[in-house]
């Protein structure tokens, strides 16, 4: 057992864990790093469709800002989300799309002139101003009025991932990788740091630091079907719950995302669907507009959702081994934007379900996809409960998507939140209110505690 001393602790390396290391090291703190995988394994990696930013550059996202990015996530999240995050957050999501492409972020680009798009099932024509050209583009997603949603073809969070663990690196941070948190180090409404376990080597250490940030991501796995890759369990919200002071909150509200592949459950991007990809019913009819005549497919993710698995119990589904599912349907693009644009959907739809998506139709139906709840902060990411102790990203609840979330708002989300919330942890460990004999005596005393655990799960011998 050994005690490691630090100014911040970050407990998970996704997008939201590395954008907020990145923040507080650049206020001359120290901060370590700890991943249950490698850093550029993590979840984060399987987004694909964008993050939304109202730059407003391309022809179709003219006239985009700050208000109508709000407007469309206040309505987004049924009116449940906290207004005031919604405006810090849209108001930073700009500057973190330019932060990341200088600093590698190959973001898809405006190009001058006539281009061919798929709008609403029709082929149209769309011009791109000259004095656009070369700057950060923006494709359509669902619920909002403006394609607002920059991206890099169908990798956005793979390329928004190695961009920040390569700047995590030029800027000095270590990542721990393969350590699982295990307790959070607490006492009299005051977090001191956590309890690792070394999951190569099965040692425990306590990290000890003024701070802690939690971003360990959502907790899909829970459903028996679900888009979140293994490791999304819910780790960190049980590393909140358990010390009895920092609580959850609106942990009802989960989304469903209409198009996961059947059987397997893995996401294929609203991106299809922003591209103008279809949703067709098992006579293969497209029946999205018989129940949302203006956004159609576009529609907010729950609205999709509830209206496919209506369909689907009207006797519209497609009967399966692996129950109903519906269609989706993106031949209608083209064989060249697919192997473009959507080149991860395509690897997917051939590796699992042998399949071509640019000639085959997509068998889809809506499947657990992100969890809006996690452990409940205030507006700076703080525990309302516990001082020292902070959250961002999925992992928390700071009331930005209510009770459903747009789709790209997650991704801008991460980084946006890493930057906001690094300052006011900064901020923090800079003050007095940090200015603490860290007790080193209640360290082992919580090492102790989880060793014992661990000793009788091991040497329990079935009883």
């Amino acid at each position: 057992m050994k005690l490691v001393y630090t100014d911040v602790l970050v407990i998970g390396g996704g997008l939201a864990g590395l954008r907020a290391a990145v923040g507080v090291k650049r206020r001359g703190l120290d901060v370590l790093v700890l991943s249950l995988v490698p850093a550029k394994r993590s979840h984060s990696a399987a987004a694909q469709g964008g993050m939304q930013a109202s730059l407003g550059n391309s022809a179709m996202g003219r006239g985009d800002n700050e208000d109508v990015h709000f407007e469309d996530t206040v309505k987004g999240s049924d009116w449940g989300c906290d207004q005031q995050v919604a405006r810090m957050f849209v108001h930073t999501a700009p500057k973190a799309v330019r932060e990341l492409a200088g600093w590698g972020v190959a973001w898809n680009r405006v190009r001058a002139g006539e281009r061919e798009a798929v709008v609403n099932a029709e082929r149209v024509t769309i011009t791109e101003a000259a004095q656009a050209h070369g700057l950060i583009t923006a494709r359509d997603f669902g619920g909002t009025r403006k394609w607002r949603t920059c991206y890099t073809s169908d990798g956005t969070g793979h390329a928004m991932l190695f961009a920040l663990g390569d700047r995590s690196i030029a800027e000095g941070i270590p990542v721990m990788e393969r350590m699982e948190a295990l307790a959070l180090i607490h006492e009299g409404g005051r977090c001191f740091g956590a309890i690792v376990r070394n999951l190569v080597t099965g040692e425990l250490s306590a990290f000890l630091a003024r701070a802690t940030i939690i971003a360990t991501g959502g907790y899909g796995r829970i459903y028996k079907v679900s888009t979140n890759g293994i490791i999304c369990e819910g780790t960190g919200m049980a590393l909140a719950l358990e010390t009895g002071a920092a609580p959850l909150g609106n942990m009802e509200a989960v989304q469903f995302h209409p198009t996961a592949i059947v059987p397997a459950g893995i996401l294929t991007t609203e991106g299809c669907r922003g591209d103008g990809g279809l949703l067709r019913d098992v006579d293969g009819h497209r029946f999205m507009p018989d129940y949302e005549p203006e956004k159609k497919e576009l529609a907010s993710r729950d609205v999709v959702s509830r209206r496919m698995t209506e369909h689907m119990r009207k006797g519209k589904g497609v009967k399966s081994p692996y129950g109903d599912h519906l269609w989706l349907d993106i031949s209608v693009l083209g064989r060249a934007h697919v192997e473009k644009n959507l080149r991860e959907v395509k690897d997917i739809c051939r590796y699992f379900l042998g399949i071509d998506p640019a000639t085959d139709w997509i068998p889809v139906r809506p499947t657990q996809h992100y969890s809006m709840g996690g452990i409940r902060t205030r507006h700076s990411g703080e525990s309302v409960g516990l001082q020292g102790l902070y959250a961002c990203g999925e992992a928390a609840c700071w009331d930005l998507h209510g009770f459903n979330r747009l789709g790209g708002n997650s991704v801008a989300e991460t980084v946006v939140a890493g930057m906001i919330v690094s300052e006011y942890v900064a901020d923090f460990c800079q003050s007095s209110a940090s200015e603490i004999n860290i007790p080193t005596a209640l360290a082992r005393e919580f090492l102790a505690r989880e060793q014992a655990r661990l000793d009788a799960l091991l040497n329990g011998n079935g009883t």
